[in-house]
Order: C-alpha cells, then sequence, then structure tokens
C-alpha cells in the first residue's frame, strides 16, 4: 500500500487505531474506552483462569459442530442447486430468504425447541453459516462450463465421478469463498447465540464483564474473538489462492 508515494505496511491502519485507542484511554474520555495496554493486561489475566479456559472449549466446540454441520448441507445443497433447475426453483427463494434475513430473531425460537444449552447454540451457527455456502457453491457450479461436462462424460464419468472428481473441483473456489463467509457468519453466530441464552460459553463471560463493568475484560474477548475471525478468514484466503487454477479451468 502507497501513501503519498510512499510504501506504507498493510498494518500501518491497525497500528494506527491501537495508538489512537491507547491515547483516548489514558485521556479518560469515557470509561468504557480503557487504554488498549490495559486490555492486553487484562487478556493475560483472563487467559489463566479455568472459566474462560472451559468457556473458550465450550464455544470452539459449538462452532465446530455448527460449521462441520453447515458446510456438510450447504456444499451438497448447492451443488443440487447449480444442477437441477427444478431444486434451484424450488429451494432458491428460501436460501435468498435466510441470507438476508435477521436470523438472530430467531435464536428465541430455537431456545424454545432446543432449550438453554449448547444444541441451540450449534444450530445457531449452523443457521447464520449454511445458507451463504449454499448460494456461493451454487453460483461456482452455475459458472462451469457444460463442455467440462461433456468432457467428464467423454472419458466414461459415471454420476458419481462426475459430481466429485469434475464439479466439485471446478466449483471449488466459490465453495471456499463461501465457507470463509460462513465461518465469519458462523463467529457472528456462536456470540450470538450464547449473549442471548447468556449462560454457557463466551456469552455467560460476557454478561458478567457488562454487568460488572469489567470493561478491559469485556474488550479483551471483543479482540479475542475479532482476532479469531480475521485468522480464520485468512487462513481459507490462502487456500482459496492454492486452487484459483480450477477457476482458470472451467472455461
Amino acid at each position: 500500500m502507497r501513501v503519498f508515494g510512499w510504501r506504507v505496511p498493510m498494518m500501518s491502519s491497525l497500528l494506527l487505531w491501537i495508538v489512537l485507542w491507547e491515547i483516548a484511554g489514558r485521556a479518560g474520555w469515557s470509561f468504557l474506552i480503557p487504554p488498549f495496554t490495559d486490555i492486553l493486561k487484562a487478556l493475560g489475566e483472563i487467559g489463566a483462569t479455568q472459566t474462560f479456559r472451559e468457556a473458550t472449549i465450550i464455544t470452539l466446540r459449538s462452532f465446530a459442530i455448527g460449521m462441520a454441520l453447515a458446510i456438510a448441507v450447504g456444499v451438497p445443497l448447492g451443488i443440487l442447486m447449480g444442477r437441477v433447475r427444478a431444486a434451484d426453483r424450488l429451494l432458491g427463494i428460501w436460501v435468498d430468504l435466510f441470507v438476508s434475513a435477521p436470523l438472530t430473531a430467531l435464536v428465541p425460537v430455537l431456545m424454545i425447541l432446543f432449550g438453554f444449552g449448547e444444541q441451540t447454540i450449534i444450530i445457531t451457527v449452523f443457521l447464520f453459516a449454511v445458507w451463504i455456502i449454499a448460494l456461493d457453491t451454487r453460483a461456482g457450479v452455475r459458472h462451469i462450463s457444460p463442455s467440462l461436462i461433456e468432457m467428464g462424460r467423454s472419458f466414461g464419468a459415471g454420476r458419481w465421478a462426475l459430481y466429485v472428481k469434475v464439479i466439485f473441483w471446478a466449483a471449488l473456489p466459490e465453495i471456499l469463498a463461501g465457507i470463509r463467509i460462513g465461518c465469519i457468519r458462523g463467529v457472528k453466530g456462536v456470540v450470538i447465540g450464547q449473549l442471548l441464552v447468556s449462560i454457557i460459553g463466551y456469552g455467560a463471560l460476557f454478561e458478567t464483564y457488562s454487568r460488572s463493568f469489567l470493561m478491559e475484560e469485556f474488550w479483551a474477548l471483543t479482540i479475542l474473538l475479532f482476532a479469531f475471525a480475521i485468522l480464520l478468514s485468512e487462513g481459507i484466503a490462502l487456500l482459496e489462492k492454492r486452487v484459483e487454477y480450477y477457476a482458470g479451468v472451467r472455461s
């Protein structure tokens, strides 16, 4: 990145915000904005507690199971919609609806149906992530050239082999893009679910910190979740770059 002809590292904007945050915290403008160094100190302190470790295990487990279910359902659903016109007409409107709908409003309903436990969080993560995965997978399948399908058939590929060895790999860039966005939405889902349930995982910690006005701990946990979402997104983005080849061979 260049600013006025000078080469500036991409992390410069982040460092600038940290400096401004530290200045605002030291100036004491609001108790809601503690100094950034105090937040980092609080992060180290809460990271050593048993409560934080237990909450992290619950949160990561809920996220992992929910995302695994979302991928297992979203990818086949997207391939089906991309290949079968009747399925696309039947299911497309619902996928579009859930992608744009405020899913947060459904969490209280899920609590009534599945209780106040981890199962509700898993389903919340699933609902936040599955639709965008299906939508991007559908787009990837629709970008595949018909000649590529015909080539697979001419080499004797059966229906199963055609889907597994040709269609899936040709649509892989969009599938990974959908999973990347789905992971970000899944992090949002696990936090929203736990905040509304507010008795397990990070939701319980957020509730405790906000009610007790422990803003250093509150922001430390928030920054930790942001960092997790960014690192997860960047990791999948690196994987996307490794499969860019398949985007070129579709045409």
